[in-house]
């Protein structure tokens, strides 16, 4: 426990600088806006501003880069109680109860307790990962190649299981983002892979711009064909709950803590699988099922406290693990290596103050949204009225000069606009990019440790089966994989997403 808190003070001493505190407003009041605007998500700005982060600290960028992710989590019940159009995939449920509220004249108090339910998950979920991150990372430090390699492994079944769709199709993803880490100079014979004879592909695909392409580009052209648009802005009156409502939503909003905080650490979990857990699990033990769907304050409490604890200790696995739970953690371990910082246990030892910076950051920037979010209401329904046809093009725009400015290239424009177009088509035929992203991330370190065990044991395959800690991972991921194919359990599951 000391040490947790010789590291917070540490953390708190870095994220209370002028400079951290500038990048984590900034992180969070951006990500609100991007959570605020339908079509556009932390995915998409996080992967467009990678190369805007190159010129900073690697601190400051993660730190800003963390306040976008659960500043949209924020962001995104605006437009989901107003519009009833959700500006996160995490808000979608929030639009049941959150805007039929807002037609009862209720929206105030809608918003009010979405924005306290959320400081108050990510107060706790701060204090898990502060908690528990270091004792993961100083197990991680002990385990083996051959433990690695089964625990990404794990990583990706996960994110198979729980990737919306066809199951198939999720495994086909992540087959495809492994085919493509493996492009680039073999790191043993140091013969180039798939590289077509392109100099610019000898050092393998560029993280941002497969990012950009997949999630930035491609978000652009599904978005302009869905003509996406503000619809009627509801009244939202006054933004505070009544004491009624807040002793209505105390409960929920504490389940929703625990459940977020929970799912947000599996691999494949995160803030919208906690937010529609949270949803299911309170019409199930309320007394009045009905009143879900025409206003219950706990259909918005408890989604909304979900979704940001998720959004807070999916960062565990990757600051602990080096392994990303969701696409948006796969993004941050892209911005770790363009800093040159090698995601894993070895960070909290090499790079305490980063470690600790980013995570005292969290509590700091949920402060500032509980501040910043209730009076900035009204800015957020200007900023809707906005024409989407206008905001597109200087997206695309900076997109583009953010590629070429990675390395002067315009091979990596002309990749990413071809990885625009395959993520273009793969949201036209139901393949969600995410477990690509995942799939590409992991794929060079799977490799690599998947080498480095072969050579310890001699080139002898039963290495993966005779470690204990290799055998339960391997055997947890057959297991996670068998039932997911089970027909009961696939039909569950599909029901579970029809939504």
């Amino acid at each position: 426990m000391s040490d947790v808190g010789t590291g917070l003070l540490l953390g708190l001493s870095v994220a209370l600088t002028a400079q951290n505190l500038f990048y984590c407003f900034a992180g969070a009041v951006f990500g609100t806006l991007v959570g605020v605007l339908p079509g556009v998500g932390p995915v998409v700005t996080i992967a467009l501003l990678l190369p805007v982060t190159f010129t900073l600290e690697p601190t400051s960028a993660l730190i800003m880069l963390s306040g976008i992710f659960y500043g949209a989590q924020y962001g995104g019940s605006t437009t989901s109680i107003l519009l009833n159009m959700p500006g996160e995939t995490s808000s979608v449920i929030t639009c049941l109860d959150g805007h039929a509220m807002a037609r009862q004249g209720r929206a105030g108090a809608a918003l009010g307790i979405s924005a306290i339910g959320s400081f108050f998950a990510g107060t706790v979920a701060t204090l898990v990962v502060a908690l528990f991150a270091p004792a993961l990372t100083r197990l991680a430090i002990a385990i083996g190649p051959a433990d690695y390699f089964s625990l990404m492994t794990l990583g990706l079944v996960g994110a198979v299981v729980l990737a919306q769709g066809s199951l198939l199709k999720a495994i086909a993803m992540v087959a495809l983002g492994l085919l493509l880490g493996l492009v680039g100079t073999d790191v043993n014979s140091s013969v180039a892979r798939f590289d077509f004879g392109v100099p610019e592909l000898t050092d393998g695909l560029n993280f941002a711009v497969v990012a950009m392409g997949l999630f930035g580009i491609g978000e652009i052209l599904t978005s302009l064909e869905r003509n996406v648009g503000a619809g009627h802005i509801a009244a939202y009156g006054r933004v505070l709950p009544s004491l009624a409502e807040l002793r209505q939503s105390a409960m929920a909003v504490l389940r929703g803590t625990g459940i977020g905080t929970v799912l947000g650490v599996l691999p494949g979990g995160g803030p919208s699988l906690g937010a529609f857990a949270s949803y299911t699990l309170e019409k199930r033990l309320s007394r009045e099922p009905s009143r879900f769907g025409r206003g219950a304050i706990e259909g918005v409490a408890a989604p909304e406290s979900a979704n940001n604890a998720a959004a807070q200790t999916s960062f565990i696995p990757l600051l602990t693990l080096g392994i990303p739970s969701n696409a948006v953690m796969a993004l941050m371990i892209g911005a770790m290596m363009i800093h040159g910082i090698t995601p894993g246990p070895q960070v909290i030892t090499a790079r305490p103050d980063l470690f600790w910076g980013v995570i005292a950051s969290m509590w700091v920037g949920n402060l500032m949204l509980l501040l910043l979010n209730l009076p900035l209401i009204g800015l957020w329904v200007r900023v809707l009225r906005i024409p989407y046809r206008l905001l597109y093009p200087i997206i695309l725009l900076f997109s583009c000069v953010g590629i070429y400015s990675l390395s002067n290239s315009t091979v990596d424009v002309a990749l990413a606009a071809g990885f625009g177009v395959l993520g273009y088509v793969l949201t036209k035929l139901a393949f969600e990019p995410a477990p690509l992203l995942l799939g590409f991330v992991l794929g060079p370190m799977m490799e690599e440790n998947l080498r480095r065990a072969m050579i310890m044991s001699r080139g002898d395959p039963s290495v993966f089966v005779t470690e204990p800690v290799s055998a339960g991972l391997l055997a947890a991921a057959a297991i996670l994989l068998l039932l997911t194919i089970l027909p009961t359990v696939r039909r569950g599951r599909e029901v579970a997403f029809q939504e």
